[in-house]
C-alpha cells in the first residue's frame, strides 16, 4: 500500500508491547500530558526520537504567556492573541487557552519551575503584540530549559518509561481507528509494535524544512507526516512563522534573540543606523512577527546588508543579567551585545498549522490525540501571538487527559498489520536530497512567496512522488520522506491560497482577501490494512 507506510513489516513477525497510552514526543506537551496520566493512575509510556532533552521546549528563550498581572484578563489576552492571528483564530480554542492557561501556569510552579519573581510577584514581560505584561521567565532567557528540567524530573520522580532513540515510523490505523505504532528502536537497528488504547501525537515542528531555523535537529515534521499518511487531517500548512531576529553571523550559527529584548527596549536599525519599524506599524519593534519580518527584509534588500538589533542604551550590567543565555553565546562569538549592535536576519521559527484536532485533542482518527506544535486546534491562526506555544501544549495536553479519563479504560483487540508492497529506492543520496530541499524551501516557501518560486517548488516535489512507492532504508531517509511529504503539503497550500494573511505573504496577492478567510485541509483516506 504505497505512500501509506514507509517501510514493508508484518506484525506477526515482530517484538510487540502493549501500553496503555503512548505519547510521542518529549517536550513540554508530551511531558506534561504523560505526568498527567500517570498522576491519575493511567500507565504511560513516551517514546523520543533522540534524548529527552531534544526538544524546541527546552530551546525557548523568551516565555510563556498567561493572564495573571493584576492590570491584566483572560478577555486581553484573548484579544491579543485574536488580532495576532489575522482571521483565522477559533474563538472558542482560544478563550480555552487564555482561560485555563494561568491554572497550567500554576501546575508548573507546583512542580518546581522556577519563575523569576520580584517583590511583588511573578517578573512579568512584554512581547511583539501583547499589549500588557504577562510573559513569564525563567533564567533570564531560559524559559523552555527550565520547563523542560521540572518536567524531566517529575516523569522521572513518577518512573514513567521514556524511550530515548526510538524513531516512531508509522501509525497502524484499521477503519480509521488507531491501534498503537511502529517504533524504530535506534539502539538495536529493530522495529517493535508497539499495542495502546491511546495514541498521543507531541512530536513537535517542521523547521528543518529550512536551512535557517530556530529549531532542533529533530524537527523535521514527523509528526504531521505520519498522521497525514494515516488518513488523519492536516490543516494551516502554509502559515509558517519566521522569527524575526535570528543571529545573523558570517560563522552561520542559527541562534535566536529573544523577543524579549525588543519588549525590554531593544531597537532595529538598518545598515544606515536608522530605527526603521516605526515606517511600518505603529507599535514599531512590538509589531506582529510577520510584520517586522517583512519590515526586516525590505531594508535589507534596500540596503543589501543585514539589520541590527541595538541594546547598547540599556544598562550593561541589568543585560547581561537578564539576557544571560544571549549575551554568553554572542560574547563567545566576538559580539559584547552592551557595547556592539546585534547583526540579525528572520529564521524558520514555528508551524502555525499542523494535524486538525478540536479541543479535546481529538484527531479525525479515533483513538488518536495530538497537541503542541504538530496539532493545529485553531489558536493560532495565521500568525502565532508570541509565547503561546508552550501555553498551547499545557492547555491541550491537560485536555487530552480529561478525555482519555471520561472513556472506558478497557483493552480492546486489534489486528495485525503488514505492507509488503514497497521496493528499494535504489542509489539515493539522502543527504543531498534533504539539503536541495531545504535549498528549495529558502528560496520559495519564505516569508515573501512569488508564484513562480511556489510552481517551481511544487515540480521539485513532484520529482520525487516515486520515493512513496520505496522503502525508506534508515532513520535518516525516514526524515527525508517525512520532510518531502509535509513540504509538498506546505506548498500546495502556500499556492491555493491566493491572498496574504499572517505568516503567509504571495507578492501577486499582497492583501488579505475576505473570501479566504477559512481553512485548507488536506486529508487522504486511510488504507492501513490488518494483515491477512
Amino acid at each position: 500500500m504505497p505512500g501509506f507506510f514507509i517501510v514493508n513489516f508484518d506484525t506477526r513477525q515482530l517484538p510487540w508491547e502493549s501500553v496503555d497510552h503512548l505519547v510521542i514526543g518529549s517536550g513540554i506537551a508530551g511531558l506534561y500530558t504523560a505526568y498527567l496520566l500517570s498522576r491519575s493512575g493511567r500507565g504511560v509510556v513516551v517514546v523520543t526520537k533522540k534524548m529527552v532533552g531534544n526538544t524546541a521546549t527546552e530551546r525557548a528563550q523568551g516565555g510563556i504567556a498567561a493572564a495573571i498581572g493584576t492590570s491584566d484578563s483572560p478577555l486581553l489576552h484573548l484579544q491579543d492573541t485574536l488580532r495576532a492571528g489575522a482571521g483565522l483564530c477559533d474563538p472558542e480554542a482560544v478563550r480555552i487557552l487564555v482561560t485555563e492557561g494561568p491554572d497550567r501556569v500554576r501546575d508548573l510552579v507546583g512542580m518546581g519551575t522556577c519563575f523569576a519573581r520580584t517583590d511583588a510577584g511573578f517578573a512579568l514581560v512584554r512581547e511583539g503584540a501583547h499589549r500588557q505584561r504577562r510573559i513569564l521567565y525563567a533564567g533570564g532567557d531560559a524559559t523552555g530549559a527550565e520547563i523542560q528540567r521540572a518536567l524531566c524530573h517529575q516523569v522521572r520522580r513518577l518512573n514513567i518509561p521514556i524511550l530515548e532513540n526510538h524513531f516512531v515510523v508509522d501509525l497502524l490505523v484499521h477503519h480509521g481507528q488507531c491501534y498503537g505504532a511502529l517504533v524504530l528502536d535506534e539502539t538495536t537497528g529493530r522495529l517493535v509494535a508497539f499495542r495502546s488504547k491511546a495514541v498521543i501525537l507531541a512530536s513537535g515542528g517542521a523547521g528543518q524544512l529550512f536551512r535557517q531555523t530556530t529549531n532542533p535537529l529533530v524537527a523535521t515534521g514527523d509528526g504531521i507526516a505520519l498522521a497525514y499518511r494515516a488518513g488523519a487531517a492536516v490543516t494551516d500548512l502554509e502559515f509558517v512563522q519566521f522569527h524575526p531576529t535570528v543571529l545573523a553571523l558570517p560563522e552561520g550559527c542559527t541562534f535566536l534573540i529573544s523577543e524579549a529584548v525588543r519588549g525590554e527596549g531593544g531597537v532595529l536599525r538598518n545598515a544606515a543606523g536608522e530605527a526603521f519599524m516605526a515606517r511600518y506599524h505603529p507599535d514599531a519593534e512590538l509589531a506582529p512577527r510577520d510584520v517586522v519580518t517583512r519590515a526586516i527584509l525590505t531594508e535589507m534588500k534596500a540596503t543589501a546588508a543585514h539589520v541590527f538589533l541595538d541594546v547598547t542604551h540599556l544598562p550593561a550590567d541589568s543585560l547581561r543579567r537578564r539576557f544571560p543565555t544571549i549575551a554568553q553565546t554572542c560574547a563567545g562569538l566576538g559580539l559584547d551585545i552592551a557595547r556592539e549592535w546585534i547583526p540579525v536576519a528572520p529564521a524558520a521559527h514555528y508551524m502555525m498549522g499542523g494535524v486538525q484536532t478540536n479541543v479535546h485533542g481529538e484527531t479525525a482518527v479515533a483513538d488518536l490525540y495530538a497537541c503542541g506544535e504538530v496539532a493545529c486546534v485553531g489558536v493560532h491562526g495565521a500568525n502565532r501571538l508570541a509565547s503561546n506555544s508552550l501555553l498551547d501544549g499545557l492547555v491541550f495536553g491537560g485536555r487530552i487527559v480529561e478525555r482519555i479519563l471520561a472513556r472506558p479504560a478497557g483493552w480492546r483487540a486489534g489486528p495485525e498489520f503488514a505492507c509488503s508492497e514497497l521496493r528499494a529506492a535504489g542509489r539515493v543520496d539522502y543527504v543531498g536530497l534533504r539539503t536541495a530541499l531545504q535549498d528549495q524551501m529558502d528560496a520559495h516557501l519564505g516569508p515573501i512567496r512569488e508564484p513562480s518560486g511556489l510552481e517551481q517548488s511544487l515540480r521539485f516535489f513532484e520529482r520525487y512522488d516515486y520515493l512513496q512507492r520505496c522503502a525508506a532504508p534508515d532513520p535518516e531517509a525516514m526524515e527525508v520522506h517525512n520532510l518531502l511529504q509535509v513540504g509538498a503539503l506546505v506548498t500546495e497550500a502556500a499556492l491555493a491560497r491566493r491572498e496574504s494573511r499572517g505568516g503567509h505573504y504571495r507578492t501577486d496577492y499582497p492583501e488579505p482577501r475576505e473570501c479566504w478567510r477559512k481553512h485548507l485541509i488536506f486529508q487522504r483516506a486511510s488504507r492501513n490494512e490488518p494483515a491477512d
